[in-house]
């Protein structure tokens, strides 16, 4: 019997979950716009041994740190962003996105001297046959370091919690990682991490840092192949970051939680049919920020997290999770 089943009832998931609606998270990140070409493939071209797309469709939706942003948002939220983009048509799209899901965007600071990171996605048959990048990464500072800063100091007050999503474009740097935390710190307020860099000492502070298991071993300087190797990697973060929590995604593993109680749960994947991982990081991380929030514990938070994933990598490109997909999936699974 899978014992991480005893983490969540349905009827404490429906506490949790309508513990969400109202409340106001801060998210702090590197922001982009994905872009989705779908199509059929029917021959190999003749100048290179490629296939040949015929585009049948096109679509956009939010990457990156506002990909956290959207999922925060469809479990009833209020997210507040705070982020960068350029003066281009790729930035006014994104916030456009943003806005049609009633997101408070006053917080993005629009920096004319690199462009909106712009992740093209070629997909035919449900294969990603091909990803083009169109990004320039650049560190925070100047007066769009000073901007940033007063946007998050006149809303941390309002705030449930913070979310920082680092995804290494140079938006979240280690002298702006220490504001927040002594923001959050001085205002008593959660923050939730997912990290980019292999220094994970440059986020200490942080109430909980979620890396995948690739991140986290690179940081330990180890592979994680086993539990108990991905005990050894958790413990240490745990002592590196002095965080009251380490949450590490595995994959087809699940994730593994551990506490600076010494307490360590693993927990099984969830899902049925995979089509699609990406942002499946941004929904755990979203998912597991809201349920802290409203009063969660450590574990019982990733459970449904763990949950929500399970979810959207059901479904193909960045997508989201809402409350009643994640109870119809916790009762499937409950079921089982």
């Amino acid at each position: 019997m899978d014992e991480s089943k005893k983490l969540l009832t349905r009827c404490e998931a429906e506490r949790i979950l309508s513990g969400f609606d109202g409340k106001t998270v801060l998210v702090v990140g590197d922001l982009m716009l994905d872009k989705y070409i779908r199509g059929q493939v029917e021959r190999i071209s003749p100048e290179a041994p490629v296939p040949v797309v015929r585009v049948i469709s096109e679509s956009f939706s939010p990457g990156g740190a506002a990909n956290v942003v959207s999922n925060i948002r469809a479990l009833g939220a209020k997210p507040f962003v705070v982020g960068r983009i350029g003066e281009d048509a790729e930035g006014e799209m994104l916030t456009e996105l943003l806005r049609k899901k009633s997101t408070d965007v006053s917080g993005i600071v629009r920096d004319r001297t690199l462009p909106t990171g712009l992740k093209t996605r070629i997909i035919a048959h449900h294969q990603h046959v091909v990803r083009v990048d169109r990004e320039a990464t650049r560190t925070l500072d100047g007066p769009a370091l000073d901007e940033a800063l007063r946007r998050m100091e006149a809303h941390i007050s309002d705030v449930a919690g913070v979310v920082v999503s680092d995804y290494g474009k140079g938006m979240i740097t280690p002298a702006l990682v220490q504001r927040i935390v002594s923001m959050a710190r001085s205002h008593g307020k959660p923050l939730v991490l997912d990290p980019k860099s292999r220094d994970f000492g440059i986020y200490r502070g942080i109430s909980c840092i979620t890396p995948n298991q690739k991140e986290a071993g690179e940081a330990c300087g180890m592979k994680i192949e086993t539990d108990e190797d991905a005990v050894t990697c958790g413990q240490r973060i745990l002592d590196q970051v002095k965080a009251e929590c380490v949450l590490i995604t595995r994959g087809e593993q699940g994730m593994s939680v551990f506490e600076r109680s010494g307490e360590v749960t693993h927990i099984p994947t969830h899902a049925q049919e995979v089509y699609d991982v990406s942002g499946a990081g941004d929904t755990v991380v979203g998912t597991f920020s809201l349920a802290i929030c409203a009063g969660a514990s450590w574990k019982t938070a990733a459970y449904l997290s763990n949950v929500a994933a399970g979810v959207v990598v059901g479904k193909v490109g960045t997508a989201t999770a809402s409350m009643e997909e994640i109870l119809r999936r916790l009762d499937e699974i409950a079921d089982a």
